[in-house]
């Protein structure tokens, strides 16, 4: 994964991944907003590659999850594959963002779909960590 994004990536997409359903958001750095765009089944590169294609973002985000102290888990290790998969199908930088309580956020905030909401408070950190 990449370490620093430069100034000159503006369009992301963003996941917050799952082993069932991966949530989906897009935004701009112009902005620093990310809207949700949908959930798509787990494991789903074409409909990944479709958005990749109708977005044509400069770069990728994803939620890693960790344990509440930092530590990472089974979950950790599977988001950075899928991070890896994207980055070798896509030929994009990808960029990690520590996910912690990003599904409980979008559940109290009465989010109708959590996980694309997820995906847009993920990238949403991505833009103020990174600006």
């Amino acid at each position: 994964m990449t370490a620093a994004a430069p100034s000159s990536l503006q369009t992301f997409l963003a996941f917050d991944f799952g082993t069932r359903r991966i949530g989906v958001a897009s935004g701009t750095r112009l902005l620093g907003a990310a809207e949700p765009r949908g959930t798509i089944r787990s494991g789903d590169f074409d409909a990944i590659a479709a958005l990749v294609k109708t977005w044509q973002p400069d770069a990728l985000v994803i939620g890693v999850p960790r344990h509440p102290d930092g530590a990472p888990h089974v979950m950790t290790t599977k988001a950075q594959n899928f991070g890896r998969r994207l980055a070798g199908r896509h030929h994009l930088p990808v960029f990690e963002v520590d996910e912690r309580y990003t599904s409980v956020e979008a559940e109290a905030e009465g989010a109708h779909d959590v996980d694309a909401a997820a995906a847009a408070l993920i990238l949403e950190q991505f833009f103020r960590e990174h600006p």
